[in-house]
């Protein structure tokens, strides 16, 4: 990687300290905004610096060019729209005070939204440009059309605070918290592992090899917001990736949550999750077979080919600042005793896998959970989330 696509540090866009609590007696005045969970993931990450180079939310002119191009007005690259949602009359309220308080579930102020632009969305045009398809069994598309507001606002964002979590705080670090701990541990070159489900032998395997290969140490960073519906929660997740932490060389590797909310928009997502991994002080990105896709359409079909991911990020890989590290799937084969991945092996090899769905039906049938697969430690954590809970 050369200097100039190296990362970079980015500021976030929270108001300076002193000015705080001037603003958020300000908040405590104005119009407000409860914000659900997939709006307080975006705002998490646009304060916090993981949306750079984004100022806040998308300007119309923005979102139009993102939606044709993957760019900004500007010309840079960014693939996902990320814009504040609102219903019809909170739309019209605006235009008497264009000013808005955006806060948590709690009614606690998180930042001032100057209104400067509202217009009304097209969810056909999005879900076409952004997912490549109307169909609703898509997850992204299903949110588009029956949980977005009909309104997108624009302006000057000016943050109060970060979104508060009570869980795993040791994990939840902003861009520049993980800057700062990649430097003081004295690491150069850093490969990003994203992932929303547990991990097993496959992707400890998967994730040494590219550390192995790229002379970089590996960070973790599953996501910790929203991700597909039916997905095991963050809670448990998290206690799998403890357990396979301890499985790395010391030194190696260290554990971050993401507060993202994901679209599940297969290669466009891919080239987003590469933008916030550079943001996040990262300097490769492992890209795997289906990266962010939903699954199948109502026909039966995948949404999108499985390694379109890999030949977007190809593209734009100079460009976005970041190295791609492409991997098929990983296969476990029995009679050598160890993983490959799935384009290195022959007609000849014998070859074992479990799928995410062959998993959860084993998990519920309370079947063994085989070695080659899992730690027994993983085994042992997604046993007892999948039993039946007593009432």
């Amino acid at each position: 990687m050369s200097p100039q696509n190296a990362p970079q540090e980015h500021p976030h866009l929270l108001v300076p300290e002193e000015e705080r609590a001037a603003l958020e007696r300000e908040a405590a005045d104005l119009p407000h905004l409860s914000l659900n969970a997939r709006r307080l993931c975006d705002l998490e990450l646009l304060l916090n610096g993981g949306f750079a180079p984004l100022s806040g939310y998308l300007s119309r002119k923005d979102y139009e060019c993102v939606l044709e191009s993957m760019r900004l007005e500007n010309g840079a690259l960014w693939p996902i729209p990320i814009v504040l949602d609102v219903p019809e009359r909170a739309a019209k309220s605006i235009e008497k005070r264009p000013r808005l308080a955006l806060r948590d579930g709690d009614g606690t102020p998180l930042a001032v939204l100057d209104v400067e632009d509202v217009w009304r969305a097209d969810p056909e045009r999005e879900a076409q440009c952004v997912f490549g398809t109307l169909d609703q069994t898509h997850p992204g598309v299903r949110y588009l059309y029956q949980e977005t507001g009909p309104f997108y606002l624009s302006g000057l964002l000016r943050g109060i605070r970060l979104p508060r979590h009570a869980d795993f705080p040791e994990y939840r670090r902003t861009p520049g918290e993980l800057r700062e701990r990649f430097r003081a541990m004295g690491w150069k070159w850093v490969v990003a592992f994203q992932t929303r489900n547990p991990m097993h032998r496959a992707h400890v395997e998967l994730t040494m090899r590219a550390s192995s290969e790229n002379g970089a140490n590996i960070l973790i960073h599953p996501v910790a917001g929203m991700t597909k519906p039916g997905d095991i929660d963050h809670i448990c997740r998290v206690r799998c990736y403890e357990h396979v932490l301890k499985h790395y060389a010391p030194d190696s590797v260290t554990l971050a949550l993401l507060p993202l909310a994901m679209r599940m928009a297969g290669p466009r997502e891919a080239l987003w999750h590469a933008l916030i991994r550079k943001n996040y002080g990262c300097t490769h990105f492992i890209v795997g077979r289906d990266h962010a896709g939903p699954g199948v359409d109502g026909r039966g079909e995948p949404f999108y080919d499985p390694y379109a991911a890999q030949d977007l990020l190809k593209t734009h890989q100079s460009e976005c600042g970041i190295e791609m590290v492409p991997f098929q799937e990983m296969v476990y084969a029995p009679d050598e005793g160890r993983y490959l991945p799935v384009d290195r092996t022959s007609e000849n090899t014998r070859i074992l896998r479990i799928s995410g769905t062959k998993l959860r039906k084993m998990l519920e049938r309370g079947e063994e959970i085989p070695g080659w697969f899992t730690y027994p430690e993983v085994a042992e954590e997604l046993r007892g989330y999948s039993s039946p809970k007593k009432p």
